[in-house]
């Protein structure tokens, strides 16, 4: 089972915390990651991109010239496709990008995003994450104190709205809750800052 360090606030050791072989210890699946990113990014497009037909552009109602004689090519309406302000063809009409992935392929995209992090060093574990008040200073301060300078996504056990708007202001940083979270984040973010309840909570969740 792989073992990560435990840090305070202040960034001092204070602990080791045992991770689930099964969670934090599995192999990489390449193929079930880009399975479920893929599927994440489409499921958050709207899909109301819309064009105009020939049909929908306004004008055009009558024939620019006749059939015969003139010398041009042969012309049904100003509003073809090939017109200036004409109708688009074939172009993106309002439709869903829905996609779905098999809970299996899910939970094997989720370990081997948990898994990853943790072969990389980039889990980093804390023994509860508190503040007295609404400081974004104190959240940076926090977070440079345990390394963390880049992109990073702060994972905690509980709703914590101090914690939450106070790093809402950090450029790079977001945060989320255990029990929300998905495997394009995990990959998005750089460092993931967990707290050792949220470790635990994760692991009774994924361990059914």
């Amino acid at each position: 089972m792989p073992n990560v360090k435990v840090y305070n606030m202040k960034g001092e050791e204070v602990g080791v915390v045992e991770l689930s072989e099964e969670i934090f210890g599995a192999e990489v699946n390449r193929n079930a990651l880009h399975a479920v990113v893929k599927a994440y990014l489409a499921n958050q497009r709207q899909g109301t991109q819309s064009t105009l037909t020939r049909a929908e552009v306004s004008g055009g109602g009558r024939k620019p010239w006749r059939q015969k004689g003139t010398g041009r090519a042969r012309q049904g309406s100003t509003r073809s496709p090939q017109w200036t302000h004409g109708g688009i063809a074939l172009g993106p009409k309002p439709r869903s990008y829905r996609t779905s992935v098999n809970k299996k392929i899910k939970r094997l995209a989720m370990f081997s995003a948990l898994s990853s992090k943790v072969a990389s060093g980039d889990l980093i574990v804390i023994d509860n994450i508190a503040l007295e008040e609404y400081k974004t200073k104190a959240v940076a301060a926090f977070l440079e104190a345990n390394g963390v300078n880049g992109k990073a996504l702060i994972v905690l056990d509980k709703v914590d709205e101090k914690v939450i708007k106070s790093a809402a202001n950090i450029p790079a940083v977001a945060t989320a809750q255990y029990n929300s979270l998905n495997v394009y984040e995990i990959l998005r973010y750089g460092k993931m800052v967990i707290t050792k309840d949220a470790v635990a909570k994760l692991e009774e969740v994924y361990a059914q």
